[in-house]
């Protein structure tokens, strides 16, 4: 079994380049973060022996690298491959596997250059029992959980525009997020109808980008050049590829797995958490992270994000980047949750919560397809 802080992240980047990046393909993105990383750890690709990447096979980026690994994983589900990625990799290193691990991430989202996201099939189970009732793509599929979430619990149109008016709080201290402006509730609720009840400002950007990271033992670790970044505790689950199917549209089956399994492994409370992340696809996931991770109680978190708790100066920092709705969102958001735990525990964040110790960084994959549950602490 892992152990406790026996791994750590000793090499994290972003693309040199975030937003609209025409010039650059799929893959080139991914090379870009992983040289990019690399150079933060002070590693050549020779010092490398174990790749995973999700949205590139780990055979094109080996290849494309350089690279010949002794352990290799290609697991997609979705934007939190990548705290999937954390947690197999710690695993296969603690296991004697292989002993530096790189994970990249790069996707021409916006741009579409290269991209390998092929559309769901009409054989598929969505294909034959969701899209031929008119619901498809992200923004009309996630309106189904959330009107129950509306009906059962009093979660508000309100509530929704609240998480975006904090995180471009956050996101107005970033340099490099995409969207810097602050706006007010009312902003958010004039912003053009998607699908109700979703207007604008409450769905994610559509970017180019991508991160990487590098994991290696705690005892190498010491030896790297930047502050190590240690993983206390690690959880994944899946649920359905299809909305329709949620056991309970109100509550993430895999969120309510994956979330506890890295909670019990780190051997932290909730009162622990000094900095939160939660994959912010739209507005209403960190609502259903904050209930389903057990920070509120049910029908909580609403009134908890509008008390300004997630908010600069709040007890509960979240999506400290500007997360998925104003920071960047190439179409798998994971790595850049990540990337900005990590920054928060080396304290070089540009919105730096004061004196955090543990990160809690939390994502979904698909329509609340799959979850990873990554738990930092900058603490030896």
């Amino acid at each position: 079994m892992l152990k406790k802080n026996e791994i750590a992240v000793v090499g994290a980047a972003e693309t040199t380049r975030l937003g609209v990046i025409p010039d650059m393909s799929n893959i080139q993105l991914h090379a870009d973060c992983a040289l990019n990383a690399m150079a933060d750890a002070g590693l050549k690709p020779s010092d490398i022996d174990g790749i995973a990447c999700a949205g590139e096979s780990p055979t094109n980026m080996a290849h494309y690298l350089g690279l010949t690994p002794k352990w290799v994983d290609g697991t997609a589900v979705g934007g939190c491959s990548f705290m999937i990625h954390v947690r197999h990799a710690a695993a296969a290193i603690s296991a004697g596997l292989c002993t530096t691990v790189l994970i990249t991430h790069g996707e021409s989202g916006k741009s579409q250059i290269g991209l390998n996201r092929a559309p769901p099939s009409r054989q598929s189970l969505m294909g034959q029992f969701e899209m031929p009732y008119g619901v498809y793509g992200p923004p009309s599929m996630f309106t189904v959980p959330v009107l129950r979430m509306m009906k059962e619990t009093g979660l508000t149109e309100e509530h929704l525009a609240t998480v975006a008016t904090i995180q471009r709080e956050w996101s107005s201290q970033n340099p490099r997020a995409m969207m810097k402006d602050l706006c007010s509730v009312d902003d958010v609720l004039n912003s053009r109808m998607i699908a109700w009840p979703f207007r604008l400002f409450m769905c994610c950007l559509v970017t180019d980008g991508g991160g990487a990271l590098i994991l290696t033992s705690a005892d190498r670790a010491k030896d790297m050049p930047q502050k190590p970044v240690y993983i206390m505790g690690t959880g994944e689950s899946v649920e359905t590829p299809m909305i329709s199917q949620m056991a309970d549209f109100t509550r993430s089956r895999a969120f309510r797995v994956a979330g506890p399994t890295a909670f019990a492994a780190a051997g932290i409370k909730h009162a622990d958490v000094d900095h939160l992340m939660i994959y912010d696809a739209f507005a209403h996931l960190p609502i259903y992270g904050l209930e389903d991770l057990g920070f509120v109680g049910r029908g909580e978190a609403g009134p908890f994000i509008m008390e300004r708790n997630t908010a600069p100066g709040g007890k509960l920092p979240m999506n400290t980047n500007g997360g998925g709705l104003s920071y960047t969102h190439t179409g798998m958001y994971g790595m850049f949750a990540l990337q900005e735990s990590v920054r928060q525990m080396r304290g070089t964040a540009p919105a730096q919560v004061k004196g955090a110790k543990i990160s809690v960084c939390h994502g979904v994959g698909g329509m609340f397809a799959a979850s990873g549950t990554i738990v930092f602490t900058n603490e030896a």
